[in-house]
């Protein structure tokens, strides 16, 4: 279907006009490409592996994503869901058809299905400094308009693009100038608010259509000096790591050239410190694909080529769901606690975009106790051994019923057990003199646990020691006789857990599973954004597990069970 072609657009039509490719104009440019089409015999295929367009498109492209032009896999979307969800994609999806199609004089399957291949790429250029574009920008909708936009759509049957095509649709009294760029033919359009919008053939497949003749011109000097995403530092490399047959989509982001966008911002401008780091990385690609109960997504991210930073190849998670009864509702786990933390305040000491700064956790560790405990120190120095983060809903029915509905489970295997207690038994310490808690020592199934109970009589948190040096604190409901001892239906074994949980990449660093399901029946969560209410009716449950596949990449697998919906119907016919 069209659709494809056009939505990821539409969202950007409010804010940068400029950025917005319209079918009024690419349809135009669709048709009088005719001439050039004559020029098609046989094509040269390019690897299955790559984003169609991959050797096209400039290296310095900001984003790229690449759309299946298949119909059926767009219904198979659409039957995903609720009513209510299968309603509001529906009307999206018209509202798309009917402004980009319709409105401009196209059918899908008439004017374009003939001879489009099985998907289409839209890139996003950033500016090109080194034409004379701006080298700082006064503001986000500035930066904006200075981006440009390429699509490539690849020929499948040059014979019915020359027919159908042959009588180009002249709309909004567009003008057509034609020119020449590097022996390549240009057919360009100026609109009534003065943008010009361009089409060429290359490769003797593919159609190239821009919003900017010097994105035009940009395209055909990357792909004749083979300065492609192609060709891009490790793009070709990783990018066949996460390749499946016949995608929904496919996606890249080049993260040194978003940095250094986010870097010019006058609203939220990155540290030079931050910026430099972000450096080291190069890209981040995605693969989706529609399975029978629900979405997936296989990432990878890699480094510059050119950056001396290197990734620790260590994959020690995978356990921690098997210490965690078969009722969690969330899981959070990692190989190293301590690790991740050094990553974390690499790129985000300073950094006003990171969601919680280290220089927050630090001072609210001092804070809370008066100075005694540093956070590096005293807790993350010992904590190199896999952890987890899980949420468990409450157990008792009689006097914590009302006091709290779950329970927050801290778990971290630690690297230096001596280390570990002499810290713990300095945080019991804190919580007894500054906050008048009782400290009363107890034993669970011959294990040693210790319970924080308020001045007003209320078990606030319990902490221990489980098998292998693994500690834990539990805040909240008291579920401590559901992980001690070990539980026999755990969360490993549990359906919604095998059902969701991606198995690869295996071993893994990183896991995460929510049950949406069961979370939003239970627990009112905040709104993050629109029409989440209506999304997360929709999911049953979310699975991510992440690797790091060698020094240079990591790999990450994701996964959304979704509810299925009755059949859907066709959509409404145009009017």
């Amino acid at each position: 279907m069209a659709l494809p072609v056009i939505s990821v657009l539409s969202t950007q039509k409010k804010k940068k006009p400029s950025l917005v490719l319209t079918l009024s104009s690419a349809g135009l440019l669709i048709g009088v490409g005719s001439a050039a089409f004559w020029l098609l015999t046989q094509g040269k295929l390019f690897s299955r592996d790559l984003p169609v367009g991959a050797n096209i498109i400039p290296q310095d492209a900001l984003f790229a994503v690449s759309l299946t032009t298949d119909a059926s896999q767009w219904q198979k979307l659409r039957s995903f869901g609720t009513k209510e969800s299968q309603g509001e994609l529906d009307k999206y999806l018209v509202e798309l058809r009917d402004r980009f199609l319709t409105n401009n004089g196209y059918d899908f399957q008439k004017d374009i299905s003939p001879w489009v291949g099985n998907e289409v790429t839209i890139a996003i250029l950033a500016p090109d400094m080194k034409k004379g574009a701006p080298k700082s920008v006064a503001s986000d909708e500035v930066a904006t308009k200075e981006q440009s936009m390429v699509m490539v759509l690849p020929i499948k049957n040059p014979q019915s693009a020359i027919s159908i095509l042959a009588q180009p649709k002249m709309l909004f009294g567009g003008k057509l100038v034609d020119r020449t760029y590097q022996g390549i033919a240009i057919k360009q359009t100026e609109e009534q608010i003065g943008e010009h919008f361009s089409a060429a053939v290359l490769d003797q497949r593919f159609l190239v259509i821009t919003d900017n003749p010097k994105a035009t011109e940009r395209a055909i000097d990357a792909y004749k000096n083979k300065t492609t995403l192609a060709t891009t530092g490790g793009f070709a490399d990783n990018f066949p790591k996460i390749a499946n047959y016949q995608p929904f989509a496919q996606f890249y982001v080049n993260v040194p050239i978003a940095a250094k966008i986010a870097a010019t911002s006058p609203n939220r401008p990155l540290p030079a410190q931050v910026l430099a780091q972000l450096q080291n990385n190069q890209g981040l690609a995605g693969t989706i694909t529609l399975e029978s109960e629900g979405i997936r997504l296989k990432g990878v991210s890699w480094l510059n080529p050119n950056s001396q930073r290197t990734l620790a190849v260590e994959n020690n998670a995978g356990n921690m769901q098997n210490r965690l009864p078969a009722e969690t509702l969330m899981m959070l786990s990692g190989g190293n606690l301590k690790r991740l933390w050094g990553d974390y305040v690499l790129t985000s000491h300073s950094n006003p975009l990171s969601p919680i700064p280290p220089e927050t956790l630090r001072s609210g560790v001092k804070s809370l106790s008066n100075n005694e405990l540093d956070l590096d120190r005293d807790l993350l120095s010992w904590m190199g051994g896999e952890f987890s983060i899980s949420v468990m809903p409450s157990i008792e029915k009689e006097r914590y019923k009302e006091d709290f509905r779950a329970a927050f489970v801290f778990m971290v295997q630690a690297s230096d057990r001596p280390l570990a207690e002499a810290s713990i038994k300095r945080l019991d310490d804190i919580m007894k003199n500054q906050y008048q808690f009782q400290i009363k020592p107890e034993t669970i199934a011959d294990k040693p646990a210790v319970n924080w109970i308020a001045p007003y009589g209320t078990l606030t948190a319990t902490h221990g020691w489980l098998d292998n040096d693994v500690a834990f604190l539990i805040m909240g409901a008291p579920v401590t006789n559901k992980i001690v001892p070990r539980p026999n239906n755990t969360l490993a074994s549990s359906f919604p857990f095998q059902k969701t949980l991606p198995s690869d990449p295996n071993p893994t660093n990183g896991q995460f599973f929510l049950d949406v399901e069961r979370t939003v029946k239970n627990f009112p969560l905040p709104t993050l954004f629109s029409n989440q209410e209506t999304v997360l009716e929709a999911t049953r449950s979310i699975g991510i597990t992440s690797a790091v596949s060698d020094s240079r990449s990591n790999r990450y697998d994701i996964f959304i069970e979704l509810k299925k919906g009755d059949k859907p119907a066709p959509l409404p016919s145009p009017t």
